[in-house]
């Protein structure tokens, strides 16, 4: 029989390989994506944003290798390893097969993966994607070794509304950083209908945004009612954010009306929640809600700059510099600080500021004019 497929010049058969085993990748899981992410130099995020031809080669053999082994031994079974490998060996003899045996390959993998018990974990690469771009780092529902952006890039919302929507069908974390990105995007009633579902799922973290919303009337009708009705529960749940936000609804700023129960509350967020230990933290050292104990008060500040907290960074920072709650520690002061500074916090560069410039010039009512710098 004639074979009828037309050969391909080797660059587009290196492209059209590249995308259906980006598509494929797609369909393997959080494993993969976070193995191969770093390694490749197509990041799979942004598979046509390859770095030349010599770049998009090596992403091609690199990728191709790796799915071929992970799509037999993961998930075909012996019947598919055999197949597959049926579908390389034909592409590496004949290289007019080239496209035809991957596009074949992938869409086996892709059936097989879909009939599988794996499903679950062959859609959690999109998951994966949007905790990268759009992932909260105060969410108590992030994943630990997940990072999270206090403001989503520019550059990624598109590419985090895309992927945060396909996983938010299973996911209620998914579905907040659906809503982040949507705000981000400047869809304000999108946003809230995603955070709508999302608190109906049980994220905190979505009750925390409508309840601010509700109760600065940012977006919808001020209703402090329902304010107080999703930040209780979002607080009730252990949300730091939650805890704090009601506290001001509360006292009408931000005092807390009731600090005793907002410590007791954070107390129990405290446990595994850096957000909750740099909150806890703030009212013990300064006597909020019970008595001061800058001790414990630094112990949970290291805890939470553990976690590259960055209001907690900088406390270290202060509080390793005057020796408050334990020893002093200049040199760990400034590694403390530097590490605030370089996730944003405005405070950690004043601090080192002062410690390259120590003198200051003040006026007649001793306020700061400048810092002297020899």
């Amino acid at each position: 029989m004639t074979n009828s497929v037309v050969p391909m010049p080797n660059e587009a058969a290196a492209k059209a390989r590249m995308a259906g085993e980006i598509r494929m990748t797609g369909l393997l899981g959080a494993d993969i994506a976070a193995q191969h992410d770093a390694e490749f130099a197509c990041d799979l995020r942004f598979g046509e944003r390859c770095e030349g031809e010599a770049a998009l080669r090596e992403g091609v053999i690199k990728l191709s290798e790796a799915l071929r082994r992970r799509l037999a031994v993961r998930l075909l079974g012996p019947w598919g390893r055999r197949k597959v490998a049926l579908y390389r060996d034909a592409a590496e003899t004949n290289p007019a097969m080239t496209d035809r045996s991957a596009s074949i390959a992938c869409l086996l993998g892709v059936v097989l993966a879909l009939a599988s018990p794996s499903l679950a974990v062959a859609q959690s690469a999109d998951l994966v994607l949007c905790d990268r771009l759009a992932a909260d780092p105060a969410d108590p529902d992030k994943p630990a070794d997940v990072k999270g952006v206090a403001e989503i890039a520019k550059a990624d919302v598109a590419t985090a509304i895309k992927f945060c929507r396909t996983a938010a069908g299973g996911s209620r974390r998914a579905l907040y950083q659906l809503g982040r990105a949507l705000a981000a995007n400047g869809q304000g009633a999108d946003a809230v209908a995603a955070w709508r579902k999302a608190a109906d799922k049980g994220s905190t973290s979505a009750m925390v945004e409508l309840g601010v919303m509700y109760g600065t009337g940012t977006g919808v009708a001020r209703d402090e009612p329902q304010a107080r009705k999703l930040l209780e529960r979002a607080a009730e749940a252990g949300n730091p954010r939650g805890i704090s936000n009601l506290a001001a609804l509360s006292g009408g700023g931000g005092a807390p009306s009731d600090p005793v129960r907002a410590r007791a509350l954070l107390a129990k967020g405290a446990e595994t929640n850096a957000e909750a230990q740099y909150q806890l933290g703030m009212m013990l050292s300064e006597g909020l809600g019970g008595a001061k104990d800058d001790v414990a008060a630094r112990g949970l500040f290291e805890k939470a700059a553990a976690q590259n907290h960055a209001g907690a960074l900088e406390r270290m920072g202060a509080f390793a510099q005057s020796g408050r709650g334990g020893a002093a520690d200049k040199s760990a002061a400034k590694s403390y600080y530097e590490k605030a500074a370089a996730l944003g916090d405005d405070d950690a560069k004043a601090a080192l500021k002062r410690l390259e410039c120590p003198y200051v010039l003040k006026d007649k009512r001793g306020n700061l004019v400048s810092n002297l710098c020899f």
